[in-house]
């Protein structure tokens, strides 16, 4: 599987896609028109290894709800994920069963490798 989560709003994630310059067999799927499945969620809890390492903690609503301030369980960061697409650290690029989460440079320079 080829995919990635983003927001075409986003001018980051616009930034990146075409750096990559993706091939026609990746599936983009944006966040906002299209929310994110259970299944979807749990396939990348299982390419990452926990749902916090999805979880975008620069989200406004994580400072407006006074997350910050509160101990969240990995139920808790799924249940935010899906609840609001924001919570998501985008973009999410999967290739096969590799998966890249965020936008700091060392992450999309490792995708960019394997593509």
């Amino acid at each position: 599987m080829k995919k990635i989560y983003h927001l075409s709003t986003c001018d980051t994630c616009k930034r990146i896609i075409k750096e990559l310059n993706l091939s026609s067999d990746f599936t983009l799927q944006d966040i906002k028109t299209e929310e994110i499945t259970d299944d979807q969620i749990h396939e990348m809890q299982r390419l990452s290894g926990s749902y916090e390492a999805l979880f975008s903690k620069r989200a406004r609503l994580y400072k407006e709800r006074g997350l910050k301030d509160q101990q969240l369980t990995e139920e808790d960061y799924k249940k935010l994920i899906l609840e609001h697409y924001t919570f998501l650290k985008r973009p999410v690029l999967i290739i096969e069963d590799q998966i890249f989460i965020g936008n700091a440079k060392k992450t999309i320079e490792a995708a960019k490798a394997i593509l």
